[in-house]
């Protein structure tokens, strides 16, 4: 069996349920979570023969930095209750594996200690309500070192869970959350995301923090267009890993149609949701990704054996891909287009 399989129930016999519940959960009925990974499966390969597979390299840039692998980790919350040194020991694995770390506003490590780590990041922002809060915390991640700005669209509100009994929220501790909020007596209306944004918030952003801007949360053609018209440097396909708008299409079929929508353009597209294999990666670059990203099997490898655990999760998804890409005559993945699938069964 593959190491990345057993990895989900490995982290479950080590985390409390509550927090096992929280990492894996969707939202409502869990139809898109559910889908995700089905809507990579689906897509058959047309590979190429008689081609020169005698050496791969799938490095490639996001943004200019240069990493040795097109496999990202996604921000994500509660690492500390994975790990007791959280993003610390996520940011750890990620740099030993040469890639990009996705760091959550929400995190439990200040943007100061990260920076320390060496490790490349991008801070997912979720502009609240109050704007002097983000505008504090988008400054403390510029003087931490963060290389761009992810800002998450997708979530004028929370998505709906269906728990029963304990939540993680009974079980966070001081020190587990929120560790680069502005000292200050916040209110909840302060932090609650602001529900009023519309395309100018990006060119607010660059010109705040004078880093480029990737938009999180796209599942459709125009909407990234709208984004790169109003200056927007990357565009990360995503339904939030299936915890906002339950029944919202499979990122593998959103893809193609994003895109193409920004094709010509300097803007990257990358893309989250359900990538368990190195097939799957080699089908997102195909279809126009230039990177991906995963998210819970981070926080499983996480759980359970801390950075060495997340660094073999990247190598071992890199070396996947790899051999995927000599099977389809692909030596680098600019030689991954669209033509490479068949329609998606």
């Amino acid at each position: 069996m593959r190491w990345i399989d057993t990895l989900e129930s490995a982290a479950a016999g080590k985390l409390p349920e509550a927090v096992h519940r929280y990492y894996r959960q969707g939202s409502a009925a869990g139809v898109s979570v559910g889908e995700a990974t089905a809507a990579w499966s689906a897509y058959r390969f047309r590979p190429r023969v008689l081609t020169d597979v005698s050496s791969i390299d799938p490095g490639t840039t996001v943004l200019g930095t240069p990493v040795a692998t097109p496999v990202l980790v996604a921000p994500s919350t509660m690492q500390r209750m994975a790990d007791p040194d959280g993003e610390l020991a996520m940011a750890r694995g990620v740099s030993a594996a040469g890639s990009v770390l996705g760091v959550s506003s929400n995190a439990g490590s200040t943007f100061a200690e990260l920076g320390a780590t060496g490790v490349p990041w991008w801070l997912q922002i979720y502009v609240v309500r109050n704007r002097d809060l983000t505008r504090q915390m988008l400054d403390a991640a510029v003087a931490g070192g963060a290389r761009a700005v992810v800002l998450t669209v997708d979530t004028p509100v929370v998505g709906r869970k269906e728990d029963e009994g304990e939540t993680v929220w009974d079980l966070v501790e001081p020190g587990q959350l929120l560790a680069n909020l502005p000292a200050g007596d916040w209110s909840d209306d302060d932090l609650a995301k602001a529900d009023d944004l519309d395309p100018d918030v990006i060119g607010w952003l660059a010109e705040r923090t004078g880093l480029p801007v990737v938009v999180k949360g796209v599942l459709r053609g125009d909407d990234a267009k709208r984004c790169a018209d109003a200056g927007a440097a990357g565009i990360i396909v995503s339904n939030h890993g299936g915890r906002q708008l339950d029944g919202s299409i499979p990122t593998a079929r959103a893809l193609p149609e994003v895109a193409e929508a920004v094709a010509g353009s300097n803007v990257e597209v990358y893309v989250d949701g359900g990538i368990r294999r190195g097939e799957h990666i080699l089908t997102a670059l195909a279809l126009g990704a230039r990177a991906v990203f995963v998210g819970r099997p981070a926080l499983w490898a996480l759980a359970v054996d801390s950075t060495p655990g997340v660094a073999r999760l990247l190598t071992d998804l890199t070396d996947e891909l790899t051999h995927a890409m000599r099977l389809a005559g692909a030596p680098n993945p600019t030689a991954l287009t669209p033509d490479l699938l068949a329609e998606p069964r």
